[in-house]
């Protein structure tokens, strides 16, 4: 990663791999319960937000206004898809609008960050939250790219809860290619936004709900993304974990870099929005009001995994 990261050697190595899978073991044990879903997306809060009020806990990531605001979002996101699983809410109809409106709120929440720092930020500057920022070309492409993920959010009509114990939110219809290019997106808004904490609040956490996803349960991508992403918030909050010397991973700010990431993003979102448009066309459904990826392997493998 040398094009991309300085410091990275062994020992920084296996801390990123501990870092992964504490945050696999959280989702899944807090997947398969909702009584330790409860303790860790209502109590836990509570008590690290009391926690900062009060000062023994405490990061630089909580003096930005974005830090806050995607702790709510993420456990916003968390709460309602706890609603739709194990509440008559899940065979609503209109609960299935829910998924869909609060991962494009968060999306165009980072989009909106992307264009504030480039516009603010023309050289490499450090932040309020003390974070290594510098504004170019590749915000506008990546915002471009983030709306394109918005875009391409189809079949959330299809949305329903597993036929097992854990009664996770299953959304068929976002098959692999939205997967991976919401990935890739995010992981360049966090390189280019949240740059100093990026192999973690990135790559880290976003690998963690792709295993999640194709290891331990499938088509529950998005409950995965939420409840990663939401222990990760309240942790970078509530600690400032890269002071330790394995966790001091930091970006090279190469402007290379930071395009080459964006231009990857903006490629590959592009290209499943012209799957979309292609399969709208060949199929000739309505991307919001029907499921279009239901003739896909991904989609039939999905509903069989979950006994749907």
């Amino acid at each position: 990663m040398g094009f991309f990261y300085e410091g990275l050697n062994v020992q920084s190595f296996l801390a990123l791999v501990a870092f992964i899978a504490a945050f696999l073991f959280l989702n899944e044990i807090s997947r398969r319960s909702i009584k330790v879903s409860m303790l860790m997306y209502v109590l836990l809060p509570v008590l690290l937000a009391i926690g900062i009020f009060f000062g023994p806990l405490g990061s630089p990531t909580g003096k930005t206004w974005f830090g806050w605001v995607k702790v709510v979002s993420a456990l916003a996101g968390v709460y309602g898809f706890l609603l739709i699983r194990f509440t008559k809410l899940g065979t609503k109809k209109f609960a299935a609008v829910f998924p869909a409106a609060i991962l494009s709120i968060n999306i165009a929440e980072a989009v909106f960050r992307e264009l504030e720092i480039f516009v603010t930020y023309k050289t490499l500057t450090v932040d309020a939250g003390g974070i290594v920022v510098q504004g170019g070309p590749w915000n506008i492409l990546n915002a471009i790219a983030g709306v394109f993920t918005i875009i391409t959010l189809t079949g959330f009509v299809g949305i329903r809860v597993s036929k097992d114990k854990s009664r996770d939110m299953i959304w068929p219809d976002m098959t692999w290619p939205y997967v991976i290019g919401y990935t890739l997106w995010n992981y360049a808004y966090v390189y280019n936004c949240i740059s100093t904490r990026s192999l973690y609040a990135g790559f880290g956490i976003l690998t963690a709900a792709v295993i999640a996803e194709y290891f331990f349960k499938r088509g529950a991508w998005l409950q995965h993304r939420a409840q990663i992403l939401s222990l990760y918030a309240m942790f970078s909050l509530s600690v400032d974990f890269q002071t330790a010397s394995f966790f001091k991973v930091i970006p090279t700010y190469s402007t290379g870099a930071l395009m080459s990431l964006s231009v990857l993003s903006f490629v590959f979102n592009l290209g499943v929005f012209f799957f979309m448009v292609y399969t709208v066309r060949q199929r000739k459904v309505n991307p919001i009001r029907q499921e279009l990826y239901v003739h896909t392997d991904a989609y039939k493998k999905t509903l069989t995994a979950n006994g749907l």
